[in-house]
C-alpha cells in the first residue's frame, strides 16, 4: 500500500466558462506525487491503475450576486428516498464569480488572524460579504464566508478546486455545505462557502483542548442526542448524493468533512474526490485509489473498483468513531487498538458488557442501551467485508431515525430505564485501554469556525 498524494491521471478537465481574466494554464497543472506522514491526509493508497471516468462536464457558472440556490424551477427534483426529498441538481451552478481584489476586502487582504486553518489545498479565511449583494463588508457586519485560497505552491489543488465546482456548484441540499461562489484569476484560485459557526464533527469527538480564541475549558462532549442528530444529517447528505440521476460517489467520507451549523446541523463538505458513480449498467467505477487512511473500503483499497457502497464503508466508520469518541486510526493506542475497526468488530457483535465497554466514556452512560446496540449492529453491517452486504443509505437514515426515536422514548437521554449504566472512566486513558490521542491531526481549526476542510501541508 502506497502512502503519497497522487493526480488522478486522465480525469481532469478544465472548467470550460470562467472569468475573462482566467489563467489558462492553470487547469492544465497536475499534482506531483510526494511522501506524508500525516495518518489523516488525504492519500493515493496505492499504485492503482489508469482510470476510465473522467469528471463531468463542467456546466456555465453564472454570476448572481446572490449566491443563492436556484428555485424549483430552476433545476430538475431528484426522485428517490425521504432523506433526498429536499435536493435538487441544478442544471447549471448558480455561483457568485468574485474578483481577488473583493475577496481580499472581504478577508482584510488575508490577514493572520482570519486564518481558519491550513492543509495541503492552502489557508481557508474567514471573509464577511453584505448577505444581498455578496460584496465584501466590513468585518462583524453582514455574513461570515469561509474563503479557501489555494497556494501556488499547492501540489493538490488545481484539480480538487475544479472538482468542488463541478459538483458542489450544482448540488443544492440542506445537509451539503453551500459553495457560494469561487474566483479565478490569473493565478489565484479561491473558493467561497457558507460558514458553519460549530466547525467539524472531528473537533467535537477528539479535541479536548480549548479551540483557538475559545475559552479555557475543555470543549464540552457532544451528547448522545446531539451524536444521533449529526449522522442523521450526513447519512441523508449520502443518501440524496447515492440517489441522483447519476450516482455521485463521495469517496472521502471522514468525520474531519462533517460540518455543523449553529444548531448543530450535518452537512457534508469537501467534494475534491467526489466522481460520479458508474453508468452503463456497470456495478463500478475503476479509478486510482485515493482517500484518507482508516476510511476507505477494503475493496476499493485493493482493487481500484469504487461502488456506490464503498461511502456506506466509510460512513460505518464515522458511526463508530461517534459511538466510541475514537479515531478510526491512532498509533497511540496500545498495539492491537491502532485500527479502530479492526479491534472494535467483537465488541460491536455483543450486546452486553463488550458494547458497553466500548461506548464513549464522556456520555457517561447518558445514552439509550437499546439505540446503542441497534447502533452497533447498524455500524457492523455497513463495516461488512463485501459490499453487497452493505446496507443502502435510505436504509442506513430509516434505522439512525428509529434510534433516535427510541433513544427520545427509552429515556436514555437522562439515564431513564433506557439508558445503560455510568462506568468509571480512569482506567489507564480516557477509555481504560489507553486513551485517545489529543496530538495535532485536525484537518482545521478556528474560533468557532467551520469549512470545507483542507487536508494537512505536506511539503
Amino acid at each position: 500500500m502506497g502512502n503519497c498524494f497522487g493526480s488522478e491521471d486522465g480525469e481532469a478537465e478544465a472548467v470550460k466558462v470562467m472569468p475573462l481574466r482566467a489563467h489558462p494554464q492553470a487547469a492544465m497543472a497536475r499534482p506531483v506525487m510526494v511522501a506524508i506522514a500525516q495518518p489523516n491526509a488525504r492519500v493515493a493508497m496505492s499504485p492503482g491503475r489508469p482510470p476510465t471516468g473522467k469528471l463531468p462536464s463542467p456546466a456555465t457558472t453564472t454570476s448572481t450576486g446572490s449566491g443563492r440556490p436556484m428555485s424549483s424551477t430552476g433545476g430538475r427534483t431528484n426522485a428517490g428516498s425521504d432523506a433526498s426529498a429536499e435536493g435538487r441538481i441544478l442544471e447549471a451552478p448558480n455561483l457568485r464569480i468574485f474578483t481577488f481584489a473583493e475577496l481580499r476586502a472581504a478577508t482584510r487582504n488575508f490577514k493572520a488572524d482570519t486564518v481558519l486553518g491550513e492543509g495541503g489545498f492552502g489557508r481557508v479565511h474567514k471573509g464577511w460579504v453584505d448577505e444581498r449583494t455578496m460584496s465584501p463588508a466590513r468585518s462583524g457586519s453582514g455574513i461570515a464566508v469561509a474563503v479557501k485560497k489555494l497556494d501556488p505552491e499547492s501540489l493538490q489543488g488545481v484539480q480538487e478546486w475544479q472538482s468542488e465546482v463541478n459538483f458542489l456548484g450544482r448540488l443544492s441540499h440542506p445537509n451539503l455545505v453551500r459553495l457560494l461562489g469561487y474566483c479565478w484569476e490569473d493565478k489565484e484560485l479561491l473558493l467561497v462557502y457558507e460558514y458553519m459557526a460549530q466547525g467539524s464533527l472531528e473537533n467535537h469527538l477528539f479535541r479536548s483542548e480549548p479551540r483557538k480564541g475559545g475559552s479555557a475549558s475543555p470543549q464540552q462532549s457532544l451528547s448522545w442526542g446531539l451524536r444521533l442528530r449529526i449522522a442523521i444529517g450526513a447519512a441523508r447528505g449520502l443518501a440524496f448524493l447515492h440517489s441522483a440521476e447519476k450516482h455521485v460517489i463521495y469517496r472521502d467520507f471522514k468525520a474531519s468533512n462533517i460540518l455543523l451549523d449553529t444548531q448543530f446541523h450535518a452537512k457534508l463538505s469537501d467534494f475534491g474526490l467526489a466522481k460520479d458513480g458508474p453508468a452503463g449498467g456497470s456495478s463500478h467505477v475503476t479509478t486510482r485509489v485515493m482517500g484518507t487512511y482508516g476510511y476507505a473500503a477494503p475493496e476499493y483499497v485493493a482493487t481500484g473498483h469504487l461502488y456506490v457502497k464503498s461511502d456506506v464503508y466509510g460512513f460505518g466508520v464515522v458511526l463508530l468513531e461517534i459511538l466510541t469518541g475514537l479515531r478510526a486510526l491512532d498509533t497511540a493506542r496500545p498495539s492491537g487498538q491502532h485500527n479502530l475497526v479492526d479491534w472494535a468488530k467483537p465488541f460491536l457483535a455483543d450486546r452486553g458488557r463488550k458494547l458497553a465497554r466500548l461506548m464513549d466514556p464522556r456520555l457517561e452512560g447518558q445514552y439509550s442501551s437499546r439505540g446503542a446496540q441497534r447502533a452497533a449492529q447498524l455500524t457492523l453491517r455497513c463495516l461488512a467485508a463485501e459490499h453487497t452486504n452493505r446496507p443502502s443509505m435510505r436504509e442506513v437514515v430509516a434505522v439512525l431515525e428509529e434510534i433516535e426515536s427510541m433513544s427520545r422514548g427509552g429515556g436514555g437521554g437522562a439515564g431513564g430505564p433506557g439508558s445503560a449504566s455510568p462506568r468509571p472512566t480512569a482506567r489507564g486513558g480516557a477509555h481504560g485501554y489507553g486513551g485517545q490521542s489529543t496530538r495535532p491531526g485536525s484537518d482545521w481549526a478556528g474560533p468557532g469556525a467551520g469549512y470545507p476542510s483542507p487536508r494537512p501541508r505536506v511539503r
